[in-house]
């Protein structure tokens, strides 16, 4: 094997004997090249034959895997590089150094067992013929390759090259996975990405091609059959051109966003639902307030009854979708009495509020027909819930302003409060199953006696109930205003009641009916 080269162990030598004038001149030659680059002497054994290489001379800017630069320079490529010996760029540089001709190995592989070093590394790497040595020049592609595959992976992403002189294509490996096609097929062809688009969106592909003529970079998302599957794709693409503007290549990098446009899918269909309930739950309760002020109209200011003023507060829930079953009653009766009443019907909506209109027109009629007990009143509305299938609760009041009592019944309703020159209590409770719970229910009536300016203030849970507070606090609040308004009953009360009550619980119906006596 012809070469110029020293024994192992050695200095390497040159032809003309000088060596060293032209080992430092390639060493600064070499030093300011930018690329991974080498200058390998040949080492002899005693027999004659190359043994070895030896690093004479580095680039500057060119380290090895382990990082190490002109460190390198006088070792031997055995001792740098041991798993490197009798392999393919072994061999090549014993090809090199024999015929004198230039080659190339494209995808070296370097395999290191060694810890904090890759295990696996990729390299492409020229071998020319230089001085009696070897110029070797290498890349590494393996950490590039890494990192394009890995955003590729991550961002479900490809790149793609179509030649518009020759027509070839050219597919990442990101562009495989995403149509999910065979590599060894290649990258499809014109022909086959049309038909894999769907019909409807061939209009957003002129597009595309359009903004390509005007110049422009193009970013669609259309819709492409991959396998078995369709896939929401966004490409975004341009054109490479040559001096006189002829369009050459055609660059296009595509992301795979089927995940993000079926959330938004599904993110806007779930809008469209909510926004059709929110109006659909805004029109009943427009329906049902215009229901509620047509089946019990809430008069403005304070009412003159037969020996009481009254006053009548009807609040609906701040929700929107929340509208109830309350209601209220306050009549003179034909025989001078005065018949009062509160009721709540369960639920909300249209079906409450037809419950509402059942019980308040029912008792009503009721009323006009003679029946004026509240017990059997009660009795009657029981079974009228348990007809219509539905409950609710109730009070009703009839006062007598010549003997200035009232006689009152409940049906699982909160008793009334009596405010007396600042003091409040509730009216002592009669037992009273709620309306519609069971067949054949007893209401007992109780009979107090009122006094001038006493206020009687009847009300639904809305008033007391919150779920931010506890009842017991809500009911104090109600029973320290009703004090404070009583103690003071000159002082136009109901007036000024009616503003003190005047708060619409968040979840529920509020109605009040409030009452003084007067002589």
């Amino acid at each position: 094997m012809a070469h110029d080269g020293a024994r192992l162990g050695g200095a390497p030598t040159t032809a003309g004997g000088d060596g060293g004038t032209v080992t430092a001149v390639v060493r600064a030659l070499l030093s300011a090249v930018p690329a991974g680059c080498t200058w390998l002497q040949p080492l002899t054994g005693e027999d004659g034959r190359v043994a070895d290489f030896l690093v004479a001379a580095v680039s500057g800017h060119g380290k090895d895997l382990y990082n190490r630069g002109a460190t390198r320079i006088g070792e031997r490529i055995s001792d740098l590089y041991p798993s490197m010996v009798g392999g393919p760029l072994w061999q090549l540089y014993f090809q090199v150094l024999d015929t004198g001709v230039p080659a190339e190995l494209p995808d070296f592989r370097y395999a290191e067992q060694r810890a904090g070093i890759v295990a696996d590394s990729l390299f492409e790497v020229s071998v020319h013929p230089v001085l009696g040595g070897l110029l070797v020049w290498w890349q590494r592609t393996d950490e590039d390759r890494r990192r394009l595959e890995r955003t590729e992976l991550l961002g479900s992403l490809g790149w793609a090259e179509y030649d518009l002189v020759t027509g070839r294509s050219a597919w990442s490996p990101g562009m495989f996975r995403i149509f999910e096609r065979d590599p060894a097929l290649g990258p499809m062809s014109r022909a086959e990405q049309s038909a894999a688009l769907l019909a409807d969106d061939r209009g957003l592909s002129e597009t595309a091609w359009q903004t390509l003529d005007s110049g422009a970079a193009s970013d669609v998302t259309v819709r492409m059959r991959a396998g078995d599957t369709v896939k929401y794709l966004r490409i975004l693409s341009d054109v490479a051109r040559d001096a006189d503007g002829s369009p050459l290549k055609v660059y296009a990098v595509v992301q795979d966003v089927t995940a993000r446009e079926d959330t938004r899918s599904a993110m806007e269909r779930l809008s469209d639902r909510l926004r059709s309930r929110e109006m659909t739950a805004l029109a009943e309760h427009r329906l049902a307030a215009q229901l509620q002020t047509l089946i019990q109209p809430v008069p403005p200011e304070p009412f003159d009854l037969a020996g009481l003023q009254a006053v009548v507060s009807y609040l609906p829930a701040e929700r929107a979708v929340q509208v109830g079953g309350d209601w209220y009653h306050a009549q003179t009766l034909p025989d001078g009495r005065v018949a009062l009443a509160v009721g709540d019907v369960a639920g909300h909506g249209l079906e409450a509020a037809n419950g509402m209109a059942h019980l308040r027109f029912s008792l009503v009629a009721w009323l006009s027909i003679g029946i004026h007990d509240p017990g059997t009143l009660l009795g009657h509305m029981n079974r009228l819930c348990l007809q219509l299938s539905i409950t609710g609760t109730a009070a009703i009041g009839v006062y007598d302003p010549g003997t200035r009592t009232l006689s009152w019944a409940r049906a699982g309703h909160m008793p009334p409060l009596l405010a007396r020159g600042g003091a409040v209590r509730e009216l002592d409770r009669p037992a009273g199953l709620l309306l519609g719970a069971a067949d054949d229910v007893v209401y007992p009536v109780l009979t107090p006696t009122l006094q001038d300016d006493d206020l009687v203030l009847f009300y639904t849970d809305g008033l007391v109930e919150r779920r931010c507070a506890s009842t017991d606090a809500m009911l104090d609040q109600v029973k320290r205003a009703l004090a404070g308004v009583s103690a003071d009953p000159a002082a136009q009360p109901l007036h000024r009641l009616r503003g003190l009550l005047h708060h619409p619980s968040p979840d529920d119906d509020t109605c009040t009916l409030a009452v003084r006596v007067v002589s």
